[in-house]
């Protein structure tokens, strides 16, 4: 991982008198310190400055610090009809700021933001906030939503970042009664695993530790940048192979290893991406408590039917109506299989996922020139894919601008399905290192 010396993030005494250190309000659980390694991104030839306290994360150069009032100017006072998404962490609204001077402007003018504002439940809040100012003030990359700034205000926590008119995957695949197209799909899984392989290819490899459908974003293209990185941590360095920690995350999306062991590696982001995989091949919800037995656990389900090619066809999303490449989909079945391996040394790297993903779609199994004209996905006429199947006539592309989440710990899952106490309760902790 090279020679780059670990940087941390240490929560300055300004905050102690709001998010008490050490202390889970929610709980009263002792808590660890809060120290979280900060990792370089690959870009970038140097190591990223070591230990960096609060205020150096809030004085970075390359985000605004906005004041309260700019940002009640700019959402219409979070009016309710300014709300696109609401998740565990708080709520997301819509606003704009002037383009050069990112001062707050008229609705309809300027550039359109999108505000998460993050309820004040304490010191956990706070921590991922400025873990995610951590990361985001620092690593740029096309597959990254970009934070433009942040507001810390009393006990108001507040990121602005870019607007994604497309909303979430999640939204695209679970909410929307019009299906995203094939080449869409694989589209949006070659752009999750860029993001990806950047964080994991960093000097001081980075684990997003929460790759899930809700946290791929789309923008009017349906490029994927990937979003909320307040769970992000440092990799191992040296002959390490993984970094122990508090266990973190979303049921149906967790790696088993790390969850069994809190044992954590860039693998575990390669088993989730799996899921994601699944999601994108069967349109099915990684963790379903509304249906019965095995079948609530996407994995569990799917998992007898990825090897052959006879079995396949019956877990693929209906709503595609047949209108897929067969030998595409067993290359992305198999890949996900592949990224879905118990143990987790058998999981490829996601630079290897990421060019297995490329030449999929340079071999034409989606062709696919513009994925939005006029508001439809574009195609090129019909023809015979490489592998097989024509291309039908392209349905309209569906439009989305929410940005819903569901809560990520402990349960995990849809916030639209309820959600029953599960004996692994445990296992996923509401506390982070």
């Amino acid at each position: 991982m090279g020679n780059c010396v670990d940087t941390s993030v240490r929560v300055g005494h300004a905050h102690q008198t709001t998010y008490a250190r050490g202390v889970n309000r929610k709980t009263s659980e002792p808590m660890a310190p809060l120290t979280l390694s900060k990792p370089a991104p690959a870009a970038l030839s140097a190591c990223l400055p070591a230990a960096r306290t609060e205020g150096e994360i809030l004085s970075s150069p390359n985000l605004k610090a906005f004041t309260l009032n700019d940002l009640r100017s700019a959402t219409r006072n979070f009016r309710s009809d300014s709300l696109i998404g609401e998740g565990g962490f708080g709520y997301v609204y819509k606003g704009w700021i002037d383009e050069q001077t990112l001062s707050a402007s008229k609705p309809g003018s300027g550039m359109v933001v999108a505000v998460k504002k993050l309820k004040p439940e304490g010191f956990q809040g706070h921590k991922e906030w400025l873990t995610e100012v951590n990361y985001l003030g620092q690593l740029h990359h096309p597959n990254l939503v970009k934070l433009i700034g942040y507001c810390s205000e009393g006990d108001n926590r507040l990121l602005v970042y870019e607007f994604m008119p497309k909303g979430s995957l999640e939204n695209h695949l679970f909410r929307r009664a019009q299906p995203l197209p094939w080449a869409i799909r694989i589209k949006v899984a070659v752009g999750t695993a860029r993001g990806l392989s950047f964080l994991h290819d960093a000097k001081t490899q980075i684990i997003y530790r929460d790759v899930k459908a809700s946290n791929i974003l789309l923008d009017s293209e349906y490029n994927v940048k990937l979003s909320d990185f307040g769970l992000a941590k440092a990799g191992p360095t040296g002959d390490k192979t993984h970094v122990s920690t508090q266990v973190m995350g979303t049921h149906g999306y967790a790696a088993p290893e790390y969850i069994a062991t809190g044992r954590l590696s860039v693998k575990a982001d390669v088993y989730s991406f799996g899921v994601v995989l699944l999601e994108l091949l069967t349109g099915r919800r990684a963790l379903d408590k509304s249906k019965v037995g095995m079948e609530q656990s996407l994995v569990n389900w799917v998992k007898p039917y990825l090897s052959g090619k006879q079995k396949l066809h019956r877990i693929m999303d209906l709503k595609l109506e047949g209108q897929y490449p067969g030998k595409g989909a067993q290359i992305i079945a198999s890949l996900a299989s592949k990224c879905l391996s118990s143990e987790a040394k058998l999981r490829p790297k996601m630079s290897e996922v990421l060019a297995t993903l490329e030449q999929l779609q340079d071999m034409k199994h989606s062709v696919l020139q513009s994925p939005s004209i006029g508001g439809r996905t574009a195609y090129n006429s019909p023809m015979r894919s490489p592998l097989g199947n024509h291309y039908h006539s392209p349905r309209r592309s569906p439009v989305g601008n929410h940005y819903h989440s569901p809560r990520r710990s402990p349960i995990g899952g849809s916030p639209s399905v309820p959600q029953r106490r599960s004996s692994n309760l445990n296992l996923i902790s509401h506390r982070r290192k």
